[in-house]
């Protein structure tokens, strides 16, 4: 069985992806490394995306350019899809032949990546507790948080679509909840 984590930014899915592996054994596939480990080294990618942003995609020394990544990226929807329409598909390939059975993705339904699991888990968190832990991880204000929270799509969507949700709240035990879910997941798995 596949497993999906998803959950907006600051909700604690890498903490809950840490904590799976630390007391249950389970790697889990961070598809946003994969995109970096992919968009750096794939040279089908780095053609193409040098093709769509243009010449000062990569530096001179062959790492990406972030800054006029992110330039490109931000100015349109229509740009940002179009970086997806490269890099999603590459991912989604790489989860295939990787030989895991769990995946990190924040944007698990946007990308369509959720089609390749079987169950989708959510990670969630109070609005304050994300904004609060992006602002303190990543040094910033609160508008530049919020607008990244709002590029993705709201926590209650995501909550409907998922099988289970894991509240990171900072105040309700994150292991019992991970042990009901690893049951569960056994139990399916049993029949």
């Amino acid at each position: 069985m596949k497993i999906g984590i998803t959950g907006g930014i600051g909700s604690g899915k890498s903490f809950v992806c840490k904590l799976l592996e630390q007391h249950y054994g389970i790697a889990v596939y961070d598809c946003d490394t994969a995109a970096k480990r992919l968009m750096r080294n794939s040279e089908q990618l780095r053609k193409e995306l040098s093709c769509l942003i243009g010449p000062d995609c990569y530096l001179s020394n062959g790492q990406l350019n972030k800054q006029a990544v992110a330039r490109f990226l931000l100015a349109s929807d229509e740009h940002a899809h179009a970086i997806d329409a490269i890099v999603h598909p590459a991912v989604f390939r790489d989860f295939q032949e990787s030989g895991y059975s769990w995946m990190e993705s924040a944007i698990l339904f946007e990308s369509g990546i959720d089609r390749l699991v079987d169950q989708v888990v959510v990670v969630t968190a109070p609005v304050e507790v994300r904004l609060s832990r992006v602002m303190q991880r990543d040094g910033i204000g609160r508008q530049k948080a919020l607008e990244w929270m709002q590029r993705q799509w709201p926590q209650e969507q995501v909550r409907s679509k998922a099988h289970y949700e894991i509240l990171n709240d900072g105040i309700t035990p994150v292991l019992p909840q991970i042990e009901k879910l690893i049951n569960t997941i056994n139990q399916i798995n049993e029949k």
